[in-house]
């Protein structure tokens, strides 16, 4: 039986610092019905160069006053209070994650105990980090934006050598724009990686609005990472290509209700069905009266409902029989 999709609600730095309002969205996460809510952890100093610019949307969202380091200091969270949104998740019944974007933030969460990992799309080449999360031995969630395919080999490749099984690994497709647009997004690559790997298969999604992670659920996604807030007007350089608590929880009610309407693949009737089958269906019947020992044929035989006397699917073999008694006009034969 397929598993349910795993759906993570992405805080990412929409929490803009604050431990108060990345509490909250541990909340409307657990509300809006995700399985897990997700962070991102790192320490600034060893994430990026003090002159390092932003990002074109970054500077869209922020501004083009202060370089990367400045805007990130901002938003990093304490050991302290990643201790407190752990807690704060058992109690809301929502499973926690956080993605590392430095060596000292992974140890962080293997020392707290997190379940799974992931590996953000811009440290897919970043192999000494790669290789010491997989070295933890849990479930890594690896996003592929910006990637090759060539790439993503070699990180698979170096996940074998440290001998991860492939069955704990999950690739996400995604378009490392923010927004994304539409045109960009592929999905079908997604089913391209799931061929060629041999590996759970995902959608990390950055377009706007819900129509994507759900198509990717019906292709197949067994994992969607969906940016959210509390606010898109927030200042941020994440709020702008995020949902909304209402928004997130349509996508959630939309995915539960697509991964339900796939099924098992084989092609047999419900039990709804099979009840509306006899008033459906059509059954074999007289097209006039019939007298007994009249031949059957096309010309005093017809179909119509209900589907409670023979069915018309054997029509070939009744014609050219014989009536065995008298029939009414309309009589089931």
């Amino acid at each position: 039986m397929r598993e349910p999709v795993l759906i993570i609600a992405e805080a990412g730095v929409n929490h803009n610092g604050d431990p108060l309002l990345a509490r909250q969205m541990v909340e409307v996460a657990a509300h809006c019905g995700a399985d897990f809510v997700k962070f991102q952890t790192f320490k600034t100093e060893h994430l990026v160069t003090r002159d390092a610019p932003k990002a074109t949307y970054q500077e869209a969202n922020t501004g083009v006053i202060g370089s990367q380091y400045d805007m990130l200091k901002k938003l990093e969270i304490s050991d302290k209070a990643h201790v407190e949104l752990i807690r704060h998740c058992e109690k809301q019944g929502i499973g926690f994650l956080s993605t590392p974007f430095d060596s000292a933030s992974a140890a962080l969460l293997q020392r707290l105990g997190v379940g799974r990992l992931k590996v953000g799309s811009g440290d897919l080449t970043n192999i000494p980090l790669i290789r010491q999360l997989a070295g933890y031995g849990k479930p890594l969630i690896v996003s592929t934006g910006m990637a090759t395919m060539r790439e993503i080999a070699r990180v698979l490749e170096v996940i074998d050598q440290v001998g991860l099984p492939r069955e704990l690994v999950t690739l996400l497709h995604a378009s490392t724009e923010y927004p994304a647009p539409y045109s960009g997004v592929n999905l079908r690559a997604m089913l391209t990686m799931k061929r060629r790997f041999g590996v759970r298969i995902g959608y990390s999604d950055h377009t706007q609005g819900i129509e994507i992670p759900v198509a990717a659920v019906a292709l197949g996604a067994q994992v969607i990472e969906k940016h959210f807030t509390l606010d898109r007007n927030l200042e941020g350089p994440d709020h702008k290509a995020s949902l909304e608590p209402e928004e997130l929880a349509a996508m959630v009610r939309a995915i539960r209700n697509v991964e339900a309407s796939l099924g098992s693949g084989r092609k047999n009737p419900t039990a709804g069905e099979k009840m509306n089958m006899q008033a459906a269906r059509k059954s074999i019947v007289a097209a006039c009266d019939i007298r007994e020992g009249e031949l059957l044929s096309e010309d005093n035989l017809t179909v119509k409902r209900p589907g409670t006397g023979i069915p018309s699917l054997e029509w070939d073999r009744i014609i050219g029989t014989f009536a065995v008694r008298d029939y009414r006009k309309d009589e089931l034969i």
